[in-house]
Parts: C-alpha cells; structure tokens; sequence
C-alpha cells in the first residue's frame, strides 16, 4: 500500500496526475488598452484585469503532432478561459497583468504548437506571452506572442501564435504548416482593396512616397511623387489613405490635429498596430508634440520673432541658450509662448488633456533652456579650431563621408555635356606650405591626401535651391592632409556656383586657404568652414541617416512579415532590427520631411531636399552598405589579409572606423554562427522557398526601382545570406546610431554644425565682417528661429527611450527554443561587453588625438552599451539601440 501512496506522491511532484487529469497549467501576461490611455493610466489597474474574467478572451491549443482529417490541420483543443488574476506575479513593465489559465489537454492530442486566441471582448489588448507548465512529452512551452488582439469582430480569420521553436519551412510540423501559410497570407492583405487601412488591420504592404505633399493646399505644398522611373526611392508601408483632390497620385496627409492626437495615443497614423510605439516610449516621446505644434504654428511663431531682430549678435547669445543666466528679452519670450499656449489650447482643449500640454509646452522658468551640447563643455570656442574641423569627419555625427584623394586636382563625375567642367581649382600653391615638406605627388603617393567633397550632390540643384528665399548655398570640396601625429587638418576648401548663365559653361569657384583667427582673412576662412559643414550637415541629415537607414531598411520589414513566419530562423533573426522603424518613418513622412516639415524649415535643400535623395539613390547598392566595403569604396582602408579585419586602415586613428570595425565583426560572426545551425549547406539556403520569396519581393518590390542591376546578390550560398544579414543589422542598429545619436553632442550648438547659409562669402574689404566678424558669421548661417527650432528637433532625435533595447539584448530571453542560438547570442552579447572595454581604453590613449579632439569629448557613439543592464535612455551619446528606433 504504501508503494501505491509514494507513486502517486511522486506522480504529484512530477506533474504527471495533470497528465492523468488531462489538464495543462499556464500563465498569460497582456496588458488592456486603457492601461495605456492618459487619461485612465492612474485607474485600478485591479479594475481593468477583472474585466477579462468573464470568459470574452478564449485560447485554444492546436497541436502540432496530430491531424485534424476533417480539415487536414492539426486538432484544435477546447477553449479555455482566463481564469486568476495574479498582482504577486512579477511583471517586466508596469501595466502588465497576468492571469491563470488551464487547458483541457492530453497525450493523445499530442505536442501544441500553436494557439488561437479570440478576443469577444470589447476593446483590444496586448498579448505578451502565455507560457504552459508541464506539458505531455515536452514540459515547458512559450509562446512569444508580444501582438495587439483586437476584438475578433475585426478579424475574418483566427489569430494564431507559434511556440518559439524554429522551423524552416521544409521543417515545419505537418499540422501547423496549413496555419503558417495562412498567417503569412493574412499578413499581405489584399492590395487591390483601396480603402484606407484600420489600426486592426495587420497589412505589411508596399507604397511609393506619394504622401509628402499636400497639393490641395495649394502649388508651393506639392511634391513629387518618390518611387519610379523618375524618382527612384526605396518603397515605404501602404496606407490607402484617399488622393487629393488636385493630384490623383498623391495621398491626402493628417491633419495637425489628428497627428497631435497620434502621439498621445489615438491612432491616426496607420503602421501595423505591432510596430507603433510602445507605452513607454511613447510616454518618453509625447514631447515630441512640441514639434507638432512648431509646424502648426510656425508662421505665427514667425511673425512674433520678426517684431524682434532674427538674428543673433554675437557667439555670447548663442550660449545663453544653454547656460542659466536670464535673457535680455525674457519678457518678451514669456508674454510669445503664452501666446503660443493660448492659440495651442483653443485649438485642441477638446482632444488632449491640459495636464499634458503643460509638460510638453513649459513656459515657466527659463524658457529656452537647451542642455549643454558636449561640443561646449570642455572649451565654448574649440570648435572653432582647423583641427576640431577635421576630427568630426572622422568622429562627428557624420564620419561616413570623407574619402581618399587619388587624384589632384580633384575631379567630377557630372556629365560635361550637361554641366561644363566641373573639375576641381585647387592648385598645388594653395596647399603646398601645409604638407609637412611634402609636394603633392609625395602626399598622394604616401595616402595622406583626403577630401570631403560634397561638389557632385549639390551642384545640379544649387540654381534652384539658390533661388529660394533667404539661402545662398556654396557646393564644396574640402581637401585635408592627415599629419604625422595622425590628426587630418584642412587644407583648403573650394566653394563653388553654378555659372550665372547657364549650366555648360561649368562652375564658378574660389579657393580659401586656412589663416589665424582675429585678421579679416582668418573670419573669411571660418566662414569657408561653415558653408562646407552646412553641406555636410544637410548630407547628413538627408542622405546618412534619412536615406541610408531609415528609408531603405523599411522594405526589409515590410518584405520579411510577408514572407517570413515568424518561425523562421531568419524572421527570429533579423525581427529585433525591425523594432518602431516604420512608426518612426511614418511620423517623420507627416512631420518631418513633409512638404513644409520641419526638415525643410530648417536645412538648406528645403522643397529640394527629397529629390535630391533620390538622386543619390540611383547610386545606392545593397552590397556597399556593409562597413567593410564602405571603407574600401571611399579608400579609406585597403584590404590587408595579416590584419583582424583583413582591413588596414589608412588613418589609424580613425574612431568611427576603428570601433565600427570591431562591431561589424561581431555581427558577422553571431550571425555566421546563428545561421549554420539552420543552414548548414548552400543548398539549404537555394531551397528555402520562404527566403527566396523574401530576397525576390525585396529586389523587385521593395527596391524595385533598381530590380535590373546586377550588383544584387542571388540568395543561393551560406555566404551570401550571412552577408546579406550582416548588412541589415550594420545598418539598422550600429550605422544608424553613429548618425543619429552623435547630433545634439555636435549639433546641439548649431554654429558647429549649422544647417542653412543665407549670404555670399564677404569680400575682405567688407566693413562689415572688419568690424563684426561674429556678427557676420552668424548672420550667415542658421538664423535664430530655426536655430531654436532646430535644436528643439534634434534633442528629440538624439535621446535614447526608457525601454530602448540594444545591441546583444533581446526583449525577452524565451526569444528561441534553441539552446544553441541562444548560446552562440551570448557568445555575442559578450563580444560586444570587450569591444566596450576596448572603447573605453582607447578614449584613455593620449597619442589617439582623434578620439577627444580638442572639445575633449571622447568618441562613445559605437559603444554597444549592452553590458549597462539599466536601460535609463535619455540625452546619452552612447549605445546601439537594436533598430532604427528613433
């Protein structure tokens, strides 16, 4: 008797009497829609979890070994319902709640491998996770669900989750392969249905950029369309909102109103549910409103700052945006923004609460009171110095652009036919006392010649720009001689205009040398210096970090839901890269670089500025966005088998380079080692229809204006898949943060990096510039609106959120069911904690002049951060966030 006792003792112990009972425990974490609501957050979160107890929310386990014969999937369990709240659980966010669930389940159903959840309640929730306990022949399952499920009223068909095993599609359980097909049907949508999509609907599909003008309102608001023959562009997420009245082509845009109210949490702004922001970023992101407001009362801010002079006087009232002393017009400021708040609340008391306004449109205290930009820190003026100058092309917010000088003079690539001679008209005797007792064919030949040229992407549009009010903008070589102690100084810089008469006529340029500060000729040369880092900077923004990882990452989403399960190994790879790009890219088209966005108010290209991207897009290739071949493209590195990287670089302090190197390895390594342990021969990856389609929809949809070049790799070796991955996470989570994150440290005082120049360079006679130089300078470049203005966008832009997650971090550790993947990321993850030590020793290196410069701000923007387990986010020039998040 007392055997029988202990075995069903044990049998207790070892959860089998929940075989024997035919009974599976589990646990589901969500959290409701009204925990994310304003105006309800403070309510008991007690009150809203009761509210799924009565039995609206059902979930229903479909096993992944046995076939249903009537409908050939595999057998559909009962339907269980939510059953215990449990506030002792602990939560991973605050907001969340979990409950108890138990399911009617035994061997002979076999092993589950999904679930459907129906919602019959009345509103939508977030399903996180749901995680069962003992399960017959497997023990314990998760289901990584993190997905909107609104009520199924909205749905034609059933919300299906996996666990989080990984199949390729050869692989894939016979019963759960009808229910993977149909989940990626479900997630295509039918693209011949115009109507504008719902925040229910969960259509991944593709658009051209027919939504940034807006011309009903009238002709200076239209643009034209990106995406075609014409205008070649990477393709953004279909909305189907209706066309304008004007323009068929064109999708009408939102209203301010409606955008405001997007960013409080209503829903305008159609993404997928699933990629707009989280609760908590979206709580960090709600100052961004103040922007919103900018562009809605822009012209009205305009007006009040014209009843005062636009510019500022002097570089002291520069600084006064940032430090603690009173402004002179204090006043006056006040009595604008209260103005400003009162326009602001009658349009919009009615639809965001007050309590909110205030926190996004503070008017007590001092008003314009920006953090100090890290650039100021150390010494206000040491950015103006020749060698700060050339540091920040190596270690500034846009490091990605100087290249190798190969040839002197430099030349051009513009037709000659269409645009004259547009070769360079430096000559040895601008540069010959500055090259260390070298001639130039000495400098060339030791390759210690380089150049920043930004001549070819601005020339052809300079007439036009030119022609705008208040912009007078040069297009710019600048050409720089790396030095013994291995800092680049300036040699000189060319400025040049297209001929006043016509175009095949050529440029008119001239050469400025550089000269001490405090005579006319050394005024006139940082003058020089800023018409060219007013085009490195309208690059930057426009082509490094817009173009460059924003636009042409979103086809690799929108293309991997369509294509890939969320069970593929790839899907599972490559999603955490995906994280709120759309979201952000989708506010940025209403906001941002929209026909009168802040973009255009504030950098010189203005109207012009997206089709001059589209320009340089034509050029774009896939296979040259990896690091490693950028660098060898822009000659900046030479290929070097006996070296780590089997790279030498050039300029062997070269931070951005150096750091990005070791981060590009790591990548190529876990993603090498991830990817064998699905495919471990060529004619895996050939045979993989899942990835096939995905690599084809990208090449001849999402980037189908360049579908005919043959620079695209053919998906049919390990190699070529491994790098193909690579290069989606360089880009989306370390290039994106060397161009973003680095903007207010360097930006954040706008006469370092200014954005606009109004007026011709002076001639040395001018009584002006003898008399005010700094006057002058600043009266040339960004004005005091947009220079407030901004500042304001780019300390948006340049923090991290709260529940960022970075590179060698996953938002849950139950990603994969695979120890091995798991593994190989922690391999990762602890690569990337050495190259954060191996930052942090080489900022200590004296002899390393580039890494501090003279601004003595060290170079952190590669700084994975993925040992800092805190998550703090904020105005932090360090850490790679996973995805283009921001």
């Amino acid at each position: 008797m007392w055997f029988w006792c202990f075995c069903s003792l044990w049998d207790c112990l070892t959860g089998k009497n929940k075989e024997a009972n035919g009974r599976i425990t589990g646990s589901v974490m969500l959290m409701k829609k009204n925990v994310l609501d304003p105006n309800n957050y403070n309510a008991s979160l007690l009150d809203r979890a009761h509210e799924l107890l009565d039995g609206s929310v059902s979930f229903q386990l479909v096993s992944s070994t046995h076939t249903d014969p009537a409908t050939g999937k595999g057998k559909v369990g009962k339907a269980a319902n939510l059953e215990e709240w449990v506030p002792t659980m602990r939560t991973v966010v605050a907001g969340e709640s979990n409950f108890k669930i138990h399911f009617e389940w035994d061997e002979s159903q076999g092993i589950p491998g999904a679930v459907i959840v129906k919602n019959n309640h009345d509103s939508e929730f977030l399903l996180k996770t749901l995680t069962l306990e003992d399960v017959p022949g497997k023990g314990k399952l998760h289901f990584v669900c993190n997905s909107w499920i609104y009520p199924q009223s909205h749905y034609t068909y059933d919300r299906i989750f996996f666990t989080n095993e990984t199949y390729l599609p050869s692989k894939m359980p016979l019963p759960l392969k009808p229910y993977r097909e149909q989940e990626l049907v479900n997630l295509r949508g039918d693209h011949d249905v115009k109507c504008p999509l719902k925040e229910s609907d969960r259509v991944y599909d593709y658009a051209v950029y027919n939504d940034l003008g807006n011309p009903d309102k009238d002709k200076d608001h239209a643009r034209p369309v990106l995406g075609g023959s014409e205008h070649p562009y990477p393709r953004r997420g279909r909305t189907s909102r209706h066309p304008t009245e004007k323009d068929p082509e064109s999708e009408s845009r939102l209203s301010v109103p409606e955008i405001l109210e997007d960013l409080v949490g209503f829903v305008h702004i159609y993404v997928p549910r699933d990629e707009r922001f989280g609760h908590l970023k979206l709580s960090d992101f709600r100052s961004f409103s103040i922007i919103s407001t900018g562009q809605f009362l822009f012209f009205e801010l305009k007006k009040i700052f014209d009843k005062t002079p636009n510019e500022f006087d002097s570089f002291e009232d520069t600084f006064n945006l940032y430090d603690a002393r009173e402004l002179e017009n204090e006043g006056m400021v006040q009595g604008m923004l209260e103005n400003l708040r009162q326009k602001f609340l009658e349009n919009l008391r009615q639809k965001i609460p007050f309590e909110f306004i205030k926190e996004w449109f503070p008017i007590e205290g001092h008003v314009f009171r920006f953090p100090t930009p890290l650039v100021l820190n150390y010494n206000k003026f040491a950015w103006r110095t020749d060698e700060e100058f050339g540091r920040e092309m190596l270690a500034g917010p846009n490091p990605m652009v100087i290249r190798h000088l190969q040839e002197f003079p430099p030349t051009s690539n513009l037709d000659p036919t269409q645009y004259g001679n547009q070769r360079s008209t430096i000559k040895e005797e601008h540069i010959l006392e500055n090259l260390e007792g070298l001639t130039v064919s000495e400098a060339l030949r030791e390759n210690r010649l380089f150049i920043l040229d930004h001549h070819d992407v601005f020339m052809p549009h300079l007439a036009d720009i030119n022609a705008l009010k208040e912009t007078c903008v040069y297009a710019t070589r600048t050409l720089l001689f790396l030095k013994e102690d291995g800092t680049i100084k300036p040699l000189a810089i060319e400025l040049s205009l297209p001929h006043p008469h016509e175009f095949p006529k050529g440029a008119v340029s001239k050469v400025y040398t550089p000269a001490s500060e405090g005579t006319v000729e050394g005024s006139i040369w940082q003058l020089a210096k800023a018409y060219a880092a007013v085009n490195d900077s309208g690059y930057h923004q426009l082509i490094s970090h817009w173009l460059n990882t924003h636009a042409v990452i979103e086809p690799f989403i929108i293309a991997t839901h369509r294509q890939l399960s969320i069970t593929h190994p790839i899907h599972k790879l490559l999603s955490p890269h995906y994280r709120d790009t759309m979201y952000i890219n989708a506010l940025a088209r209403q906001i941002l670089i929209n026909a009168g966005g802040f973009f255009e108010h504030t950098v010189f290209p203005q109207k012009y500025a997206l089709t001059m991207s589209s320009d340089v897009y034509k050029s774009w290739k896939l296979t040259e966005q990896g690091l490693p071949d950028d660098l060898i493209k822009r000659g900046v590195a030479v290929e070097d088998p006996s070296s780590p990287n089997k790279l030498r670089l050039l300029i062997k302090d070269y931070p951005y380079a150096v750091d990005g190197l070791a981060v590009w390895s790591a990548i190529e390594s876990w993603v090498n080692e991830y990817c064998s342990l699905y495919y471990p021969e060529d004619l895996d990856v050939k045979s993989d229809i899942e990835l096939q389609a995905w690599w084809n929809e990208i090449r001849e949809v999402g980037h189908g204006d360049k579908k005919d070049e043959e620079w695209w790799l053919k998906m049919h070796t390990f190699k070529e898949l491994t790098k193909t991955c690579t290069t989606i996470i360089w880009v989306a989570s370390a290039l994106h943060a060397a161009v973003n994150f680095g903007q207010y440290p360097y930006a954040g005082y706008l006469p370092n990096r200014p954005t606009i120049s109004r007026k011709k360079m002076p001639e040395p006679d001018d009584h002006e510039l003898k008399e005010h130089p700094e006057k002058v300078f600043l009266n040339t470049i960004t004005s005091q609106l947009q220079t407030i203005i901004g500042i304001s966008l780019i300390e948006i832009l340049s923090r991290h959120s709260s529940d960022e997650v970075y590179l060698g971090q996953r938002d849950t550790p139950e990603w994969t069911s695979d120890e091995n993947a798991l593994d190989a990321f922690h391999r990762f993850s602890e690569r990337l904690i050495e190259i954060e030590k191996k930052i942090t020793k080489l900022n200590d290196e004296d002899d390393l002049k580039n890494r501090k410069g003279p601004v003595n701000f060290p170079y952190t923007l590669l700084y994975p951060n993925t040992s800092d387990k805190s998550k703090t986010g904020g105005l932090v020039p360090k850490g790679i966030p996973n995805s283009v998040s921001i």
